[in-house]
C-alpha cells in the first residue's frame, strides 16, 4: 500500500526502527542509515543469529541497509541528498544533535518542502527535560507505569518488553501517515515531535483518567484490573489461566460453570461495581474453586459457556499456538548470513504478505542505493569507502548463538 514512498531511517534501537518497520511492512522503501559501527542493538545479545542479535533482527525487516559516517561532512551531505529524495525521515537523535549534522528539519525542509520529518526523543523538543536522554525503562519509571506494575505489596516492576518504545513507534507511524495525508492537500510536509514521555502518559488511558478524577495513584494489583472483577490470572490444579469477565452476564455464566450460581444473587457481587468494592471477598472464593480441577478442563467448560478465558502461556507456547499458525504470525525468511530465519511477522496480515525480507547486514545496500539514488560512480564510492565515510557492504558471517 505504501510502495511509492521512500523513507530515510536515521533511527536506532527500538522506537524509530519499529515505526519504520511498520512502514516497510506496508510496502515503503526504507533506507536504514547506521553509523560505521552499526546500530548498537546489533550487539545487544545473546542470542544471535550469524552475529546479528535477536533484538536488532526483531525491528529491521524489509529495509535496505546503509552505513555512513555522519561525523564527516561528506557523509552528512550524502544523507542530506537522500533526504532530498525521501518522502519521510525518521530520527531519534538526542535533542540538538540533528542540527549539528545539518540534518535538522529547518535545514532539510528548505531543500525538500514536502518532507515529513518525525523526531522521536525521550521528552520532546521543548520543555525543561528536552535535553535528557530517554530510555524505555527510565520512561516507565518516570511516567508512573512502573509504580503501578507488580503484585500488591511488592516492589515496582518493569514490563517484560519495552512497551513505551513500541507504543511510540506505533504513534509515530500513525502521525507520519496523517502528515502524508495532509501533504496531499497542501504539498507541504511537516515536523512531528514525538516524546516517549508523552506517549507513556497518553498510553495510561483509563488509569490516567481515574487518577485525574480521584487524585489517587493506581495501586499495584498484579494481573488484576482496577475497575473490573474478576479480571486476572488464577491458579488451577496444574497451571494458570486468566479470566476476563467483562459484564454481569458473563459473571453469571462463570458462576454456573463453577457450580456456585448463588453468587450472582449475592448483593455484594450482583454488579461489577459491587464486585470491585468487594474483590477481597470474591477473588479468594473463585481462586479456591478453580484450584479443584486441571486447567484444560476449566478452559473447555468456560469457553463452552462463553466466558472469556485463556491459558497463561509462555511466549514459546503463544508463538506455537494454532491461532498464530493460522494467521501466519511466524514465518521463515532467507537471511544473507544466517540462512533460513524464523521471525514474527507483521500484524497487518494480507496487506504485508509480499514483504518478507530479512533485516539487512551492516551496509548491505550501500552501493546499490547510493548509485541508484545519488548517481555515485564506482570510483567515487571507492574513495568514500577508503576514507571511511561509507562502509563497504558486509559479507557472509559465521553463525553463532
Amino acid at each position: 500500500m505504501l510502495e511509492d514512498l521512500k523513507v530515510l531511517d536515521l533511527s536506532r534501537v527500538l522506537a524509530g526502527p519499529y515505526c519504520t518497520q511498520l512502514l516497510a511492512d506496508l510496502g515503503a522503501t526504507v533506507w536504514k542509515v547506521e553509523p560505521p559501527g552499526g546500530d548498537e542493538t546489533r550487539q545487544w545479545g545473546p542470542p544471535y543469529a550469524a552475529g546479528e542479535s535477536a533484538y536488532y533482527l526483531s525491528v529491521n525487516r524489509n529495509k535496505q541497509g546503509l552505513a555512513i559516517d555522519l561525523k564527516d561532512p561528506r557523509g552528512q551531505e550524502l544523507v542530506a541528498r537522500l533526504a532530498d529524495r525521501a518522502d519521510v525521515l525518521v530520527q531519534n537523535f538526542r535533542t540538538g544533535d540533528a542540527a549539528r549534522f545539518g540534518l535538522d528539519y529547518p535545514t532539510l525542509v528548505r531543500r525538500n518542502p514536502g518532507l515529513v520529518y518525525a523526531s522521536i526523543t525521550g521528552y520532546g523538543q521543548t520543555g525543561p527535560r528536552a535535553t535528557e536522554p530517554g530510555y524505555d525503562a527510565a520512561i516507565q519509571a518516570m511516567s508512573g507505569l512502573m509504580a503501578m506494575t507488580g503484585e500488591s505489596g511488592g516492589k515496582p516492576v518493569k514490563l517484560g518488553v519495552a512497551w513505551v518504545d513500541v507504543l511510540a513507534g506505533v504513534h509515530a507511524a500513525a502521525g507520519v501517515l496523517a502528515a502524508l495525508h495532509e501533504r496531499e492537500r497542501t504539498g507541504l510536509g511537516q515536523q512531528l515531535d514525538l516524546s516517549l514521555f508523552d506517549v507513556a502518559l497518553a498510553g495510561m488511558v483509563n488509569q490516567a483518567q481515574s487518577s485525574l478524577l480521584t487524585g489517587r495513584v493506581p495501586p499495584r494489583l498484579g494481573s488484576a484490573h482496577p475497575s473490573i472483577v474478576p479480571y486476572q490470572s488464577f491458579s488451577t490444579a496444574d497451571g494458570d489461566l486468566a479470566l476476563a469477565v467483562g459484564n454481569d452476564r458473563q459473571f453469571e455464566r462463570l458462576c454456573n460453570v463453577l457450580e456456585r450460581s448463588e453468587l450472582t444473587h449475592d448483593p455484594r457481587f450482583a454488579s461489577n461495581e459491587g464486585r470491585v468494592l468487594h474483590r477481597e471477598e470474591l477473588v479468594p472464593i473463585i481462586a479456591a474453586l478453580l484450584k479443584r480441577l486441571p486447567r484444560d478442563i476449566w478452559l473447555e467448560r468456560l469457553r463452552a459457556a462463553g466466558v472469556p478465558v485463556a491459558p497463561v502461556n509462555t511466549l514459546i507456547e503463544a508463538l506455537a499456538d494454532v491461532q498464530a499458525q493460522a494467521r501466519e504470525m511466524v514465518a521463515e525468511v532467507e537471511h544473507p548470513a544466517a540462512g533460513v530465519l524464523p521471525m514474527v511477522m507483521s500484524p497487518y496480515g494480507e496487506a504485508t504478505k509480499g514483504r518478507r525480507e530479512a533485516p539487512p547486514l551492516l551496509a548491505q545496500h550501500n552501493r546499490d542505493v547510493l548509485m541508484a539514488e545519488l548517481q555515485l560512480t564506482q570510483d567515487q564510492l571507492d574513495v568514500l569507502e577508503r576514507d571511511g565515510v561509507v562502509v563497504r557492504g558486509a559479507g557472509k558471517r559465521s553463525a553463532d548463538t
